[in-house]
């Protein structure tokens, strides 16, 4: 699984718009993966940042 999906798996289950330190703790990975996988994800729209420096996903 890429970082990109594992990012996408624990925002959509989280129900709550999480800091990327608290995505990289719940998935397991490196931050700054989970920086770069924001930026590709936010790039297609499949998340959005709802107040600064946190994501959650596009229903």
């Amino acid at each position: 699984m890429s970082a990109k999906d594992t990012v996408l798996k624990v925002l959509s289950e989280a129900g709550k718009p999480l800091k990327p330190g608290e995505i990289a703790n719940l998935a397991g990975i490196e931050q700054k993966e989970v920086q770069k996988a924001i930026k590709e994800l936010k790039d297609e729209g499949k998340i959005t940042s709802p107040k600064r420096c946190y994501y959650t996903v596009n229903q």
